[in-house]
């Protein structure tokens, strides 16, 4: 009788959230939290929602969510707290699953989490946490049943990689440094190695050499030494995404096909900086879908062009958002900078101009490659990989509309914002820095 009762009470609570009666809501949980501990009652009770959210983590997954994704759904809709919570109930429920069994891509979203399995053996995570200061059995248990009615309802997305437990290691033998597409001098070198590998693996030298350059960028006071910094950045970019194509063509297995990317995008001013991540995709071959709902953008490319977009994308809204703040401070006494339209109007001048930009170095270093020793196949090869990338586009996302992501209500924003993206010469031609 005391499970039958339990069982009721939540699934009254969770119709309650899903029909937005917030007070019905809340009216079951305090039921369900605050009745006394009578015939094992909080016991029973906390086994139920623990072993519950084990199962709405795992549909999550089946929905096509990743941990990164529930992590961000859960803290816009509620706080800290509650992403902390379903962190670890994330934790527990990927613990059953050998590692090389997962989608390749999540440990790194893991690590960012900290999820990890902190609790005693003998102990679930919701009995742990009513241990914890400035806890009690009521806070946690509501907290709970709040991240729990949130998981219950969320929408199927775009599955984007292997479901927990059916992950396969890549089959490909490693390749030596010499022979990696960051020591390749052109294009047609690039291919001739391609028959060693099976497939074409991320060349992590390379995109540390990148993350360097825009590290740089971001710590620098001069705007000037900024742009020239990411411009280098850019065009390494650039060069990796034509070498990784080329070795692509002739790998052992065929090319591989499109995958995509979430990255998140948050408030404030997301139009913009939704503007900013697609100027940034679209000058490295990607195409950027815009889920304003739930806080994110899916990137769609080939991997080697995805991680250089996330490392573009992530330095480029520092850089902006400093530039931003410089801007404001130099506009004087009328604090049109401190509006909203001003910072929106800038964002959005900034992404255009830094989009134009990123695309002429592409243009460029694509001719450049195209004209050296075997490279002669190599437009053929981008253009059937943009190809690729639309059908990908199409086939995920079918009923795709399209509209203008930001609103130009402020011409001093826009100007000084086209004017902070267009500052300095980017220094093309120069040698690139180690």
């Amino acid at each position: 009788m005391v499970e039958q009762n339990i069982t009721e009470l939540v699934s009254t609570a969770l119709r309650a959230f899903q029909l937005g009666n917030g007070r019905a809501f809340e009216n079951a949980v305090d039921d369900l939290v605050q009745a006394p501990d009578l015939d094992g009652w909080r016991a029973l009770t906390e086994r139920s929602l623990t072993s519950s959210l084990t199962e709405a983590v795992a549909g999550a997954w089946r929905r096509g969510w990743q941990p990164a994704d529930v992590a961000r759904v859960v803290g816009r809709r509620f706080g800290r707290q509650h992403v902390r919570l379903v962190t670890d109930a994330i934790a527990a429920e990927l613990r059953r699953y050998p590692p090389v069994t997962l989608d390749p891509r999540w440990p790194a979203q893991l690590a960012e989490l900290d999820a990890r399995v902190w609790w005693r053996p003998e102990q679930s995570y919701l009995q742990a946490w009513c241990g914890l200061p400035n806890h009690d059995w009521v806070s946690v248990m509501s907290t709970a049943m709040e991240v729990l009615a949130l998981l219950t309802g969320l929408v199927t997305l775009e599955q984007l990689g292997p479901l927990p437990g059916t992950a396969r290691p890549p089959a490909h033998q490693p390749r030596s440094g010499r022979d990696s597409p960051s020591n390749s001098g052109t294009a047609g070198t690039a291919a001739g190695t391609a028959a060693e590998a099976s497939s074409v693996p991320v060349d992590e030298r390379m995109l540390s050499r990148i993350r360097q350059l825009l590290a740089k960028a971001e710590a620098t006071q001069f705007p000037a030494e900024a742009e020239a910094l990411t411009a280098a950045a850019q065009e390494r970019m650039a060069r990796y995404s034509i070498d990784a194509a080329m070795l692509a063509t002739t790998a052992v297995g065929g090319e591989n096909a499109p995958a995509g990317r979430r990255i998140g995008i948050d408030n404030p001013y997301e139009s913009a900086k939704a503007s900013l991540l697609n100027a940034v995709a679209g000058a490295n071959r990607c195409r950027a879908v815009w889920t304003k709902s739930l806080g994110f953008c899916t990137v769609i490319g080939f991997e080697p062009d995805l991680d250089v977009v996330e490392a573009l994308f992530t330095s480029l809204l520092v850089q902006a958002t400093t530039a931003m703040t410089q801007a404001g401070a130099r506009t004087g006494s009328n604090a049109r900078a401190r509006t909203r339209a001003f910072r929106q109007s800038f964002l959005a001048a900034y992404a255009h101009r830094i989009g134009e930009r990123l695309a002429e170095i592409t243009a460029e270093q694509t001719a450049a490659a195209s004209a050296e020793p075997g490279g002669s196949t190599l437009l053929p090869v981008l253009a059937s990989r943009t190809r690729a990338v639309e059908d990908a586009l199409s086939a995920m996302f079918p009923r795709l509309t399209h509209k203008s992501t930001s609103s130009i209500t402020d011409p001093e924003g826009w100007f000084s914002g086209r004017g902070a993206a267009d500052l300095a010469a980017l220094h093309r031609g120069e040698a690139l820095p180690e």
